[in-house]
């Protein structure tokens, strides 16, 4: 993460500003691009970090409170990051300015990247131990910063957010990268689904199982089939290990809709923790 390096050095020291009066549900930290909520388990730090991007209509506020995944996510010692996306021009709704059919708003892959660097100089994060993840379109947008810039983060943890066609015909690769989705999900099928004609073009849904097909080739995985199951638990989990080295690839389902479901966090942080242990 070279750019990372960059900016903290940029930024200077960060235990000079370790803890800062912002990022709380009303009064949430700035920069330039957008502002970011973020809550800290105790201690000094460095702390590992999760960054959650909301889904559309979404806020960084709500997602911040003592419950949640973001309880979750500070019980067990990582700072949790919620960005806040835009509100479009015409509409009420906030969300995520990335899709090729829509003019961009902001560059939002350099916003997360910039969220991540104010974060750790303010509060004193590690930038070696990070996971993006995401619902909906804030999954999507995830899955588009694993695809095009893998080494911004860690790992990924889209949930019921994907890529959408046309799908990228390749991806930068390779990631660490566990998809979650609901077995019923009628919003984001897992197959996708058509939303609109925009002209000539058709604003379509991707299929979440070409998006594995395109990890796993740039993983390098060895079979078109998964290597490892696991139905023990709430999910249906399908594991690619015969991959690259320090690589990783999952597919989690579960018997449900378009949500992110009781257990999900302590799932990706375990699977998380279990890639560090593995590479220690």
């Amino acid at each position: 993460m070279k750019w990372f390096a960059a900016a903290l050095l940029a930024l200077g020291a960060a235990t000079a500003h370790s803890q800062e009066n912002c990022g709380g549900p009303e009064t949430p930290c700035e920069i330039s691009a957008g502002t970011y909520h973020i809550v800290l388990p105790e201690g000094p730090g460095p702390h590992p970090v999760m960054v959650f991007l909301h889904g559309a209509g979404g806020k960084g506020a709500a997602l911040v409170g003592s419950g949640g995944i973001s309880g979750t996510a500070v019980s067990r010692g990582y700072a949790y990051i919620a960005p806040n996306g835009l509100i479009r021009p015409g509409r009420m709704r906030s969300g995520w300015s990335f899709h090729p059919f829509f003019v961009k708003r902001r560059d939002e892959r350099a916003f997360i990247r910039d969220v991540l660097a104010d974060a750790t100089k303010r509060f004193n994060l590690d930038p070696k131990r990070t996971i993006l993840a995401g619902f909906s379109i804030g999954g999507s947008l995830a899955s588009y910063i694993a695809c095009d810039h893998p080494s911004d983060f860690s790992a990924y943890a889209p949930v019921a957010g994907n890529l959408w066609r046309p799908h990228p015909e390749h991806c930068a690769g390779p990631v660490r990268l566990l998809h979650t989705h609901g077995w019923r999900d009628k919003t984001v099928p897992l197959e996708g689904r058509i939303l609109r004609q925009i002209g000539d073009k058709t604003l379509a849904q991707g299929d979440v199982f070409h998006a594995m097909l395109i990890w796993r080739t740039v993983n390098g995985c060895a079979n078109y089939r998964a290597d490892q199951f696991d139905t023990k638990g709430l999910f249906w989990r399908r594991i690619w290990n015969k991959c690259f080295p320090s690589t990783a690839l999952e597919l989690a389902l579960f018997d449900g809709g378009h949500g992110v479901p009781p257990g999900w966090a302590d799932m990706v942080l375990d699977w998380f923790e279990g890639l560090d242990a593995n590479a220690d």
